[in-house]
């Protein structure tokens, strides 16, 4: 960076110290359910449907989740299947406030994650302007995407997922993709506004809500295993969705999560945050921190520093849940759209407040580590307990300093893949 602006003062402040060498570890996962051909399982999973659907109806089908790995084949296949079934297929994003709360930043965001015309078979037809189809108790108005409710059907795709807020009975997943993806900026906008601790209830009223006008089909729900490759895809009927259905799926979805191998850290090196990783940015389920008011924290893991070190591309700028780390180098803050991460942190409310903060900024990445592990309260280092990986969708593959490489050498479930080395070459982390 050239100019730094007001943080110029942390320029040439470094902690003194040397960082421990790391080693490569490998959590071993051996037996995961894995679907061998997501297209072939999303046609299977359709055929239920097959008697509703009419000749010619308009269909709209759902996208925008970020993070899942085989969204692109999903799609394309639940809109082959819906061609071959003689229906007239199309792409909405359901993707609340995001893409800066645009149908240009929508599509441009789908196109990120791969979700194009050409590349699902069928057009996009996107907006920002909602209908009202209901009310919450509390009065809050229910929004629904204008698109597709003058569809003459809804079919919902969704990972269904352990949320990164909040824990319920329904959490991420077809629900949520109802009541706050086809919501929009409005809709996620007045949902979240009610506060955190009472957004898992309020998403299943307002999915119920949506569900009630009789144009959703039902959903179609991916289940990822600890490597987030797909582990399964189940269709769940409309009346499933917000219902038992779901919730049976959120279990199965809560025993597959991947997790850090360690329940203590004193650093964890984050190398990338971002959208495509996560809602949070950094999947708070991962790191034990959740920092949202009225939501109690995790038992485990603890981790007492954390460091972030980029935003991946796919973000476009948005850094929600950077405010979840302590620590991060200067480079960061020029990937930085604040807009786009304020337009969500606004959106989100409660859940935006305490993630949307910039942590300490250093001068490069070592100078971010040496900060962290300055704080971290370890004051030996020869026990410091730093792990390093490169997003929280991998958890498994971690570098480690010789604390906790030791701890490794004794668990049945780890394997030691490489030799040490140094965290950080010339100021940037090594490469892996």
């Amino acid at each position: 960076m050239s100019g730094w602006g007001p943080f110029e003062a942390v320029r040439g402040l470094r902690p003194d110290g040397v960082i421990p060498q790391v080693t490569p570890i490998r959590r071993l996962l051996p037996d995961l359910p894995a679907a061998s051909d997501p297209a072939v399982a999303t046609h299977a999973a359709l055929e239920p449907l097959r008697a509703q659907i009419k000749p010619a109806a308009r269909i709209a089908v759902t996208a925008g989740s970020r993070g899942i790995h085989d969204l692109v084949p999903v799609v394309r296949a639940a809109v082959e299947w819906l061609l071959a079934a003689g229906a007239a297929p199309f792409v909405v994003p359901a993707m609340g406030s995001h893409g800066g709360a645009t149908a240009d930043g929508q599509r441009e965001m789908l196109a990120g994650l791969g979700i194009t015309p050409a590349s699902v078979g069928c057009p996009i037809e996107a907006t920002m302007e909602t209908v009202v189809v209901g009310k919450l108790d509390d009065g809050t108005p229910v929004h629904h995407d204008a698109i597709a409710a003058a569809a003459d059907g809804v079919l919902v795709i969704n990972r269904v997922k352990p949320h990164t807020d909040f824990h319920g009975p329904i959490e991420s997943g077809l629900a949520k993709i109802l009541a706050i993806g086809l919501g929009n900026h409005a809709g996620a906008a007045a949902l979240h506004a009610g506060g955190i601790p009472s957004l898992g209830g309020n998403i299943e009223t307002a999915a119920r809500t949506v569900v009630a006008e009789g144009k959703i089909l039902g959903g179609l729900a991916i289940l990822e295993n600890a490597l987030e490759h797909t582990a399964a895809v189940e269709f769940v009927p409309a009346d499933g969705i917000a219902g038992a259905a779901e919730h049976a799926l959120l279990q199965r979805a809560g025993s597959l999560l991947g997790r850090l191998p360690f329940d203590e850290l004193d650093v964890l090196v984050v190398d990338e945050l971002g959208k495509d990783k996560s809602g949070a940015g950094m999947d708070t389920n991962v790191i034990g921190r959740c920092w949202v008011h009225g939501i109690p924290e995790f038992e485990s893991p603890t981790i007492a520093a954390i460091s972030v070190h980029a935003l991946s591309e796919a973000s476009h700028g948005n850094a929600s849940g950077l405010g979840l780390a302590d620590v991060m180098p200067a480079s960061l803050l020029e990937q930085i759209d604040l807009r786009a991460s304020y337009v969500n942190a606004l959106t989100s409310g409660a859940g935006g407040a305490r993630r949307s903060r910039l942590p300490m900024v250093m001068e490069d990445d070592e100078a971010a580590v040496l900060a962290a592990i300055t704080m971290c309260g370890r004051r030996d280092w020869s026990e410091l307990r730093l792990a390093r990986i490169k997003d929280t969708l991998s958890p498994h593959e971690l570098l480690v300093t010789p604390a906790l490489l030791a701890e490794a050498g004794d668990r049945f479930d780890l394997e030691i893949t490489g030799a040490a080395g140094d965290l950080t070459v010339e100021g940037k982390l090594a490469p892996w």
